[in-house]
């Protein structure tokens, strides 16, 4: 049934491999489930219903992915987009957490159309390289920021805006040893690196008294608080446009970029440099978002850590599969992630802002046309408090830079196309 269901011996692997592989995957990424939670219950979500929420959610994004589109790429609620939803939207904007989530809702419905009907090939190729990096970096600020102030490091002040915290403190202390630990693990090449220093920094916390013990296992918390709990009435307001679009490019271009990353890992690119059955990695993406919004998270999207499986021997859907599996048992693993301080997972945002702003080499910074608007972006993202506002003024400064500079012809119509949604939503305001 598996060699049916997934060409085992066709893609060159076994049944053992493909769950070694998912074991793999699954401990790169399961800090997600620590996490996601902690930043979620920020915006007034119940953390439990988030727990269990983003377990499901990454279950069934990894079985679609798997038994539909039969890639070893593993899904679960996004790292950025689940930021952006507390801190920017509900936080920032003072929309409900109910309607953030028909937001989310609304993008993966457009995600799903966008692939249905192969418009997305389009709008990617048409935004420049330039612009994407800088979204993705800019994204990477803004967790490191978020990562700053849940430890205590970074604190408000009404003169100057921030300061630096108490570093003394035992919150600060703890989270900069979490961050070099995560540094330190993944140089070493440990699997599961991010969330053995979450869990060390949490255990250090119980044993200076900071962290109150809870348990480790029990039945799944309920799911209530936050199933279908959407609230559509504010979402097609024109401020709430910039907010759809955002959770739609960045996952998008995230899911993209993950499909390219790991299919190329795993060579499972044509000879014509085209990814087989990308359509349908595509439609499990935003399927997985949608629902995810019905049980009540954040966009879900394809995890770059599925290169972690890849390089462990994954080849096929089987791999996503077990990964799902996986979330479903950690569903009994609600205690321990309601114990997790904010500034244990502090380390975690940081390392992956890292990441994210690792493609910051491939700039061409000689060029100011295509230097200027990235700075634009990555630097108004974490200023502004919005992923929203550092896209949107990221497109109009790159219209009007490459206009201005006698480069218009460079700038694609959907450049244009958003660049002039984005203007006449601040003039109506």
């Amino acid at each position: 049934m598996l060699e049916r269901l997934f060409k085992l011996s066709e893609n060159g692997t076994n049944v053992r491999t493909e769950i070694i592989a998912g074991i793999t995957t699954f401990l790169t990424m399961a800090y997600i489930i620590f996490v996601n939670p902690a930043i979620l219950a920020d915006a007034g979500m119940d953390r439990g219903a988030v727990f269990v929420a983003t377990c499901l959610a990454a279950a069934i994004g990894c079985f679609i992915m798997g038994f539909v589109a039969n890639y070893p790429i593993a899904q679960a609620p996004g790292m950025g987009l689940n930021a952006f939803f507390t801190y920017a939207v509900v936080l920032g904007m003072g929309y409900t957490w109910q309607v953030a989530l028909a937001a989310v809702f609304v993008s993966g419905i457009l995600f799903i159309l966008l692939s249905v009907f192969k418009v997305r090939e389009w709008i990617i190729n048409s935004i420049p390289l330039s612009l994407r990096t800088g979204i993705s970096a800019g994204i990477g600020l803004f967790l490191a920021f978020i990562a700053l102030k849940n430890a205590g490091i970074v604190v408000d002040n009404p003169a100057t805006l921030v300061q630096l915290g108490d570093i003394t403190s035992i919150q600060a202390v703890l989270a900069a040893f979490g961050f070099f630990l995560t540094i330190a693990l993944v140089h070493h090449g440990y699997k599961g690196a991010v969330m053995m220093a979450i869990l060390a920094v949490t255990a250090l916390g119980l044993v200076f008294g900071d962290v109150q013990w809870g348990g480790i296992m029990s039945t799944p918390p309920s799911l209530a608080p936050t199933f279908m709990q959407l609230d559509f009435s504010a979402v097609f307001e024109v401020g709430m446009i910039s907010v759809v679009f955002a959770f739609l490019f960045v996952d998008l271009f995230d899911t993209a970029g993950t499909l390219v990353g790991v299919s190329q890992k795993a060579n499972l690119i044509d000879k014509d440099g085209k990814i087989p059955r990308l359509n349908r990695a595509l439609l499990a993406d935003s399927t997985a978002t949608s629902v995810g919004a019905v049980l009540g998270t954040s966009n879900t999207t394809s995890y770059i850590e599925s290169a972690a499986g890849v390089a462990a021997g994954g080849r096929t859907g089987l791999t996503a599969v077990v990964v799902g599996i996986l979330f479903l048992l950690a569903l009994f693993f609600s205690p321990l992630a309601g114990m997790i301080p904010a500034y244990a997972t502090a380390g975690a945002l940081f390392y992956v802002a890292i990441l994210m702003m690792s493609g910051l080499v491939s700039i061409d910074w000689r060029d100011l046309t295509e230097a200027a608007p990235v700075v634009v972006t990555c630097l108004l993202m974490p200023l502004t408090f919005s992923i929203a506002e550092g896209i949107t003024l990221g497109f109009i400064s790159y219209a009007a830079i490459k206009t201005m500079s006698g480069k218009g012809r460079d700038v694609s119509l959907s450049v244009w196309v958003m660049s002039a949604i984005f203007v006449v939503k601040y003039i109506v305001g």
